[in-house]
Formats: C-alpha cells, structure tokens, sequence
C-alpha cells in the first residue's frame, strides 16, 4: 500500500511505541536489583550507572589553565598569574618532549583510582563520561587531529587482561568528537616488565624500542593525536611519539585521561 499524507498508524503500532519507554525502565530497574551500581572509585553501590560519590567527586581535580603549553604539567601559582597558553615549563625548555603538546583531564589522588579502577577492573560503565572530560581537556588537539591512536599493550598482557583501556577512551573520544580512530597503527613490540616504581630515566629505558607503527602510509603527512590512560613521567607518550614522527606525523598531541600532577624531571 503506498504511504500519503493521510496515512495513521494503527492504534496498535502507536500504543507499542508508548510501552517501550515503560518496558525499557522497567528492564533497568530489575537489572539494578540483580547487578547494582558501584561507584567508579570506591566500588560502593551507588544511585546510578557510572556515578560518583559527592564526597569523592569535590575531591576528583581537572587540570586547568596556567599550563604548561608543551607537556600540560600546572604551574604552582594562582590562577591569572600566568598566560598558560604562553609559557614552558624549565622541564621542556632544558630537554623538549618528543610530542608536541600533552594534555590530561584530571589529576590526583581520587584521579589515581579511577585509573586503576578502569585499568584493573575492567570499569568501563564510566567510559561516556572520562570521554567527555578528556574532549573538555583537549578539544582542540581532538579538533586538528586528522587520526587517534591509542598507546598499545603487547599481545601477551592483552590476552590477559582481556582489554586495552587505551583503546576504549580512545573509541570514547573518537565517537564524540567525530574523529577518525586507528586502533593498530602503534604495536607493542617488546614486553616490558611495568613502569610503578621506575625512576624517570628508569621509565624511559624500558620503553626504548618497544614500539613500532604498522601501518606507515596511515600516518604520514598527518596530524595524530595519541591517546593513553595516565601520563605519569611521559616515557610510553614518548616512545610512541618517536615512532610515530619517524613513520611521517607531522605532529603528534598527546591526550590523557589523568596524569601525575608535577613538573617533567629537569636534566642534569
């Protein structure tokens, strides 16, 4: 039968639509009784999927102008008292990162445990919101990226953990600010035994050549924009940098989900 502008539904067809809404919440509420919520830092049960506690949300601290313009590491002075976007930190003038900007969302001890939380446990009902927070931290290196890449695990550690939570914010950020994802245009060559408790130079020692680009032509000639869990001393950021820049990147941004508040170890 063909459609005109006086076609109606059947009563039935629009009644169904109604019910969904109804069905589908009352579908959420039994699955809250059967898998309640927990928090995404303390794992107390909360009122709702990817939630925080008010208590441990006023400590959580996104990271703001006065910035470092090269590494995103805070300056220690008030607000206003310096122009961010103008200034470099001694870290980055003595010895210049391998990238060309970092920026990171949050920072500190509550910041902490939501990574390990997302990176242990596998948390990703918080995924929409860290990637909200991660595009309000660096909208604009997501806006002049012509790629994302997500730092890599090697294949072994993977297969244990099952997930890569650099891959899924890096889907995340993708997703919400339109961009275009390469999921395995960075491989992990080398296994490297974890960086907790590595001194800075212990850091980027053991990630020396543990990184090569698969696919070249992918990133030639383009922007890309790296995106990790934590930024801690930038020893993996580094690394990927270096890979990527040798492969053709013109630039390579950095984008993370927290880092460790502080400046970049001075050389000496």
């Amino acid at each position: 039968m063909s459609a005109s502008g006086d076609y109606v539904a059947p009563s039935g067809a629009s009644e169904s639509r109604r019910r969904k809404p109804a069905v589908r919440r009352l579908l959420s509420g039994a699955a809250g009784l059967i898998w309640p919520q927990r928090s995404l830092i303390s794992g107390r049960e909360v009122a709702g999927p990817g939630a925080i506690e008010p208590e441990l949300w006023a400590k959580l601290r996104f990271l703001s102008a006065p910035l470092c313009v090269r590494c995103g590491a805070p300056f220690d002075l008030p607000a206003g008292a310096v122009d961010g976007e103008a200034q470099v930190c001694g870290a980055c003038l003595a010895r210049p990162p391998a990238y060309d900007r970092a920026r990171a969302a949050v920072y500190g001890e509550v910041s902490r445990d939501l990574v390990l939380a997302l990176k242990r446990q596998g948390r990703c009902d918080g995924l929409a919101m860290m990637a909200r927070w991660m595009l309000q931290a660096g909208g604009p290196l997501v806006a002049e990226a012509d790629l994302l890449v997500p730092a890599p695990l090697h294949y072994i550690r993977l297969a244990r953990r099952g997930f890569n939570q650099s891959v899924w914010l890096c889907a995340g950020l993708g997703r919400l600010g339109g961009a275009r994802v390469g999921v395995d245009v960075l491989k992990r060559v080398r296994r490297t035994p974890s960086q907790a408790g590595l001194s800075p130079d212990g850091r980027r020692r053991n990630v020396q050549g543990a990184f090569r680009v698969r696919r070249k032509a992918s990133v030639s000639g383009r922007r890309v924009l790296l995106v990790d869990d934590v930024f801690t001393t930038g020893a993996t950021v580094e690394a990927c940098a270096r890979e990527l820049k040798k492969a053709g990147a013109v630039c390579v941004d950095v984008l993370t989900l927290a880092r460790v508040a502080g400046p970049r170890s001075i050389p000496i």
